[in-house]
């Protein structure tokens, strides 16, 4: 599976040290938006929910060095330009922005400017000789969006008293600069909050609202822009679907807004409620780790299992033969139904390999269970496959996962797993020696049963098994890992009892 395109995005502001606004805001609106954010500080702003109390703007040939720390070495996909607190600061700005748009080594890219000059209040951010330097720097920009303060300063009129006339002073904008222009409608009176995309050829793309009832509207602006410009890099050219689906993101993010409990003034959006709502919280394991947890977690029962007098016996040598043969009469009633239940994983399995993989294993275990009819349990033992009922060991672990087959793919693959896992661990254990030395002399009474787990094919068939179980349990939800592990664990269980089950006396 491809991974998904992580765009870099540049935000170019001030900073809020409450984190509801500048470019705080803006790298979670980024990050929001599926990209990867970088800043570029351009004013260090004492601010908090309730105002701003002092501005320091550092030199602007510290503010160039870090634009040029970005763009020497990492590919802008977009610029996201906010608070630009001088003309020195906007000059410096249009300056890096000439050299570097279009450059060899860093393709064009769009700019999405946010004309910080007017406050939400309608108090002026800027002396009139920057508003005049911001004026100039809106050519060099993709898109602009000002709030309805900010649009009446660019075009020089009153503000606009309703919608239809903020639409007007906005297509005038865009006429004028050539730039398109987002008319943000939220400080208009009334419950309709609407937006709209104008293009300088006078195209108009609406985007409805309804107002959202809160006073926790910090840094909206800054978090509309960064999100636009986010978007528009994951979707060259398509300015109104990048708007339009950030609108939405900053509804839900404003919706969510009093679920935060940030100042005594107006509050910032909840930039990642949504995130946090859909993705949750929860690191999501790798299957390496779903592994090694998983084997960890069950370790207790395989050493209880290993400790079995059966397991044990079968080892040394010890192990009474009626004993035996009555485990190969319960396993050869297990391997009939389990095969039934490997036909089901495969039925409902995701991919054809998959399907194929336990298909072929359901095959392998008919075999095996007309193999050991044959082989072991002919007419000359004294105990018949035909007539040998199920022990209650062996009826628990076939009901186990018949009951995990009627589940989804996740639940009964991890339920069949033990039965490849757990085995194939005790089979290795048997044929090294590890559980007795005598399991590796010629003449034990087992010999050529403690042989057949010395098999290449099974073991490879066990790491296919533990590949596609953890492979599914690391791309599940949270509460489906958590059944996959307790089918999991329960199987393993399950196992530990059928070779502890007792011979019927």
């Amino acid at each position: 599976m491809t991974a998904p395109f992580t765009p870099n995005i540049l935000s170019i502001a001030g900073t809020d040290p409450t984190g509801g606004a500048g470019i705080q805001a803006d790298l979670k609106s980024i990050a929001a938006g599926g990209g990867y954010g970088m800043a570029v500080v351009t004013a260090l702003v004492a601010q908090n929910t309730r105002g701003v109390r002092e501005v320091h703007v550092p030199d602007t040939a510290f503010l160039r060095a870090q634009l040029d720390a970005v763009s020497d070495d990492v590919r802008i996909d977009a610029v996201k330009i906010g608070m630009l607190a001088n003309t020195e600061v906007i000059e410096t700005v249009a300056d890096w922005l000439g050299a570097v748009r279009g450059a060899t080594a860093q393709p064009s890219f769009p700019v999405v400017l946010d004309p910080v000059m007017i406050a939400a209040s309608g108090d002026p951010l800027l002396a009139p000789e920057t508003i005049e330097a911001l004026r100039r720097l809106i050519p060099l920009a993709d898109l602009v969006t000002p709030n309805l303060f900010e649009l009446a300063e660019l075009t020089g009129e009153a503000v606009a008293a309703d919608w239809a006339a903020a639409l007007a002073q906005g297509r005038r904008l865009a006429e004028a600069t050539g730039v398109r222009v987002l008319v943000k409608g939220g400080h208009l009176p009334g419950e309709s909050a609407p937006d709209a995309l104008v293009a300088p050829g006078g195209e108009v793309t609406e985007f409805a609202g309804s107002r959202i009832h809160t006073p926790h509207t910090h840094g909206t602006g800054c978090s509309l822009s960064a999100g636009v410009a986010t978007r528009i890099a994951r979707r060259p050219g398509d300015w109104a679907a990048a708007v339009g689906e950030a609108k939405a993101w900053l509804r839900e993010s404003l919706a969510a807004a009093g679920e935060l409990s940030v100042g005594g003034g107006s509050g910032p959006l909840n930039h990642l409620a949504g995130l946090w709502l859909r993705g949750g919280l929860e690191t999501r394991p790798t299957a390496e780790a779903v592994r090694e947890t998983w084997w960890a977690g069950i370790a207790t029962v395989r050493e209880q299992t290993e400790q079995l007098g059966f397991i044990r016996g079968l080892a040394d040598g010890t192990l009474e033969r009626a004993h035996f043969l009555e485990y190969i009469a319960q396993d050869s009633v297990y391997l009939h139904a389990y095969a039934r239940v490997l036909a089901r994983v495969s039925e409902i399995a995701p991919s054809p390999e998959e399907q194929a993989f336990w298909a072929r294993a359901a095959h392998g275990a008919i075999m095996g269970e007309l193999e050991l009819h044959r082989a072991r349990l002919g007419d000359d033992a004294p105990i018949h496959v035909a007539s040998a009922a199920p022990s209650a060991a062996t009826s628990g672990y076939v009901n186990h996962l018949l009951a995990a087959s009627t589940k989804d793919y996740a639940e009964a693959a991890a339920a069949v797993l033990p039965c490849f896992w757990v085995y194939a661990d005790l089979g290795k254990r048997l044929v090294s020696g590890a559980i007795h030395a005598r399991a590796q002399q010629a003449d034990h009474p087992y010999a050529e049963w403690i042989a057949t787990y010395d098999d290449a094919g099974f073991a490879a068939d066990n790491e296919t098994a533990i590949g596609y179980v953890t492979a599914a349990a690391a791309a599940a939800d949270a509460a489906t890992r958590e059944r996959m592990w307790r089918a999991f664990e329960v199987g393993a269980i399950w196992e530990r009892e059928f070779f502890g089950q007792t011979p019927a006396g």
